[in-house]
């Protein structure tokens, strides 16, 4: 080995161990707000008052999670919203996989107007008036439908699947539509099955996206039985923070366990789902933007 591939292993370890370290310290900055979140929801009373817990359960308990387990309006918010975040994403893959097939074909007339129309609303968006005047026009104020259909169609991931479905070899299109295949079955013969990896990449977008939406739980909803658990947690919180200010503060810190499990509960779902999905994350974003 020569001094100068010697010298250039020598920085590419020490550049490797910088990354890595840059990494670590990364996810345990991360981490530990969660893991301190998790210590006050297992923590007793007293602990939490004199602000001992950091990222360790102190006075272990599960109190805080039989109370929001017995919380009849908060179960009942969080089974609507994985309904919600169900319905939404498959509503919402179906339509990005139905725009984005046609718009992968080099025929199909007018792309560039289609496409540049729906760029255009990555960049500019109306305002929270004229949003809420249209949903009001159509009728969906307070409907499940204003929360399915103004956020269904995102154009970013549009880009991305349109980009993948680019990248399939034409010549198996062309051999399906030999042997007498239409669009649509070219589309689930072989599109589809050929981007699963971004199907699932996307589709973890849309429910994480779905599942943390709260303002337009705001603005077009107030009928208590279409709550999402994200604006629970919301009014949980404001309920803390005006307790707060009216110097109740014991009361406040007493409900911070509370709060927490609530917090911990509503990300299950999400972690739950985010392994199986893990495998075809970078996978479907970097085979999504190989092509434009």
């Amino acid at each position: 080995m020569s001094v100068y591939e010697s010298k250039s292993n020598k920085k590419s370890q020490f550049f490797q161990f910088v990354l890595s370290f840059i990494f670590i310290l990364l996810t345990m900055i991360s981490l530990i707000p969660i893991l301190h979140i998790i210590a006050i929801s297992f923590s007793s009373k007293r602990p939490i008052l004199s602000g001992s817990v950091t990222v360790f359960p102190v006075g272990f308990n599960t109190e805080a999670y039989t109370k929001v387990l017995s919380n009849s309006n908060f179960i009942g918010s969080f089974l609507f919203t994985i309904l919600l975040t169900a319905g939404f994403t498959a509503l919402s893959m179906c339509l990005t996989i139905l725009a984005a097939y046609p718009l992968s074909k080099k025929g199909l007339k007018g792309k560039g107007i289609i496409m540049t129309l729906f760029v255009i609303t990555m960049y500019f968006d109306p305002g929270i008036i004229p949003k809420y005047l249209n949903i009001k026009s159509l009728g969906l104020i307070d409907t499940v439908w204003s929360l399915l259909l103004p956020g269904a169609l995102s154009a970013y991931n549009l880009i991305i699947l349109k980009s993948f479905f680019m990248g399939i070899d034409n010549s198996l299109y062309e051999a399906a539509y030999i042997d007498g295949c239409t669009e649509f079955k070219a589309l689930f013969k072989i599109a589809i099955p050929l981007a699963i990896p971004a199907i699932a990449t996307l589709s973890l977008f849309y429910a994480v996206s779905r599942w943390n939406g709260v303002s337009d739980v705001l603005y077009y909803i107030s009928d208590s039985n279409l709550f999402t658990v994200q604006l629970k947690l919301k009014q949980m919180i404001d309920a803390i923070i005006i307790s707060q200010k009216e110097g109740t503060s014991v009361v406040n810190l007493v409900a911070e366990n509370i709060k927490s499990a609530s917090i911990v509960f509503s990300m299950v779902p999400m972690l739950i789902a985010y392994p199986f999905i893990q495998k075809y994350f970078t996978k479907g974003i970097m085979l999504g933007s190989v092509k434009g």
